[in-house]
């Protein structure tokens, strides 16, 4: 099943995410919610996430490497500091905080089903095959720091 791997950029992922997310709180207004403070905290959890995707792109530009997710492969060196000490894959995390900001906002339960779905999507199609390919480039320095490090938090 490797077909996807690679295939689909994570910002469409996410666009396509957040699309149906929206299309299901548009379908199931009935599992609506009020969220006190529901702006605030959404801008807030969109806020985090792009504070995250962003180092670990500051990250990867300090290092001068590549920040294409397509293709790992290409990547020249091994990022292990700034935010990737404490989560080797930032910028998803930071998507993810993203679509929760979104959720928030959104206010709708079914709505939130999405986010499982795209970690599971993000694991299986993006990260694997990215460790994989880091895995062969960078052999012990990865399998080390993959062992100390979370794959989200």
């Amino acid at each position: 099943m490797r077909g996807l791997e690679l295939k689909v950029p994570p910002v469409v992922v996410v666009l396509l995410a957040g699309g149906s997310m929206w299309l299901i709180a548009w379908a199931a207004p009935a599992f609506g919610f009020d969220f006190p403070a529901r702006l605030i905290c959404a801008t807030g959890a969109v806020v985090i996430g792009l504070a995250v995707a962003g180092m670990g792109i500051v990250s990867f530009r300090m290092a001068k490497t590549t920040v294409n997710p397509m293709k790992p492969e290409s990547s020249s060196a091994l990022v292990v500091s700034g935010i990737y000490r404490w989560t080797r894959n930032p910028m998803y995390l930071g998507f993810l905080w993203i679509l929760l900001g979104w959720g928030i906002y959104l206010s709708n339960v079914p709505a939130y089903v999405v986010l499982p779905g795209f970690v599971l999507y993000m694991n299986r199609f993006q990260i694997e095959p990215e460790e994989r390919a880091l895995l062969r480039l960078f052999g012990r320095a990865f399998a080390e720091y993959r062992a100390r490090v979370r794959k989200w938090i």
